[in-house]
């Protein structure tokens, strides 16, 4: 199949995937970014929960920064089949847990929290019930007791069998964040339509060996007033990492951990010593966990 006609379920070969499953509302995904505007006509019936916090769930201001990040990010994961959005899973549960505030303005192209806003929201997302955790997330300039507090978040993630699918940042830097270095996160760089790296998606050793590539460029999903919107970077590649997650999960609901996350790491590519990430192959990672469950 030529790649340049590709779509962005289709490059990751999620189409398959979504073709089994819908995702089942056992599974839980933690959304921790801006509010949702829940009243769009896509996401009405879906199984969307706010998880109690210094901030609401739902959108107070439609156009706000917040709400159009947190809107966008939550319809590639749960928007209605046949919408506008990638609509991955569905029929999984959603939980938002907002770190952005709608009335703090963005930091470049999308919003900011601090890594302790950060590291609360994740506590929260687990102690929830939330299997798999989506971080399209930036934080401004972490202080020692910042990261110390977020490592603690993600270790508590990790020693709860939650697997934590984090944006590796759209600076266009080579390196590591507390984020990106820690064992139990999936780190997502983004990709064009042919698989190659965005020049300003991060990369680093870490990324590159722990994380995956996904579709970053021109996705279109929902937004509030205008009903959709087209955005891109690691933000956007994130959930399709996260959704990918979530199906498999309802799939093989029995799997640990660490057997999902060397599915979805190792099926379908061998690891590189690269600081880029290979291609997510969503249906490879289906077909070796269910060689495993035979």
């Amino acid at each position: 199949m030529d790649t340049l006609v590709q779509g962005p379920l289709d490059i990751v070969q999620l189409t398959p995937l979504t073709e089994i499953t819908m995702g089942r509302p056992e599974i839980a995904v933690g959304l921790i970014d801006g509010p949702v505007f829940m009243t769009h006509p896509d996401l009405i019936g879906r199984s969307i929960k706010e998880i109690p916090g210094r901030l609401r769930g739902t959108c107070a201001r439609a156009d706000s920064v917040a709400c159009l990040h947190g809107t966008f990010v939550a319809g590639i994961l749960s928007a209605s089949r046949g919408s506008v959005a990638p609509a991955i899973c569905p029929g999984c549960a959603l939980l938002v847990r907002p770190i952005y505030s709608e009335k703090d303005p963005a930091v470049g192209d999308r919003p900011s929290a601090t890594p302790g806003e950060l590291a609360e929201a994740i506590v929260d997302c687990v102690n929830a019930g939330a299997r798999v955790l989506n971080l399209s997330s930036g934080f401004g300039k972490p202080s020692p007791r910042g990261s110390r507090s977020l490592g603690r978040a993600l270790d508590y993630a990790a020693s709860r069998g939650v697997i934590v699918v984090a944006a590796a940042g759209n600076q266009g830097w080579v390196g590591n964040s507390v984020i990106t270095s820690h064992s139990g996160v999936i780190p997502v760089a983004a990709c064009d339509l042919r698989g190659r790296p965005l020049s300003k998606s991060n990369l680093g050793r870490s990324i590159g060996q722990r994380g995956l590539m996904a579709p970053g460029l021109g996705i279109t999903s929902l937004g509030t007033n205008v009903r959709q919107q087209i955005s891109g970077g690691t933000s956007a590649a994130a959930p399709f990492v996260t959704g990918t997650v979530a199906l498999l999960w309802s799939e093989f609901p029995h799997a640990d951990a660490n057997r999902m996350r060397l599915a979805i790491l190792q099926a379908g590519s061998a690891r590189r010593r690269a600081i880029a990430p290979p291609l997510l192959d969503a249906w490879a990672a289906y077909n070796s966990l269910n060689l495993a469950n035979r």
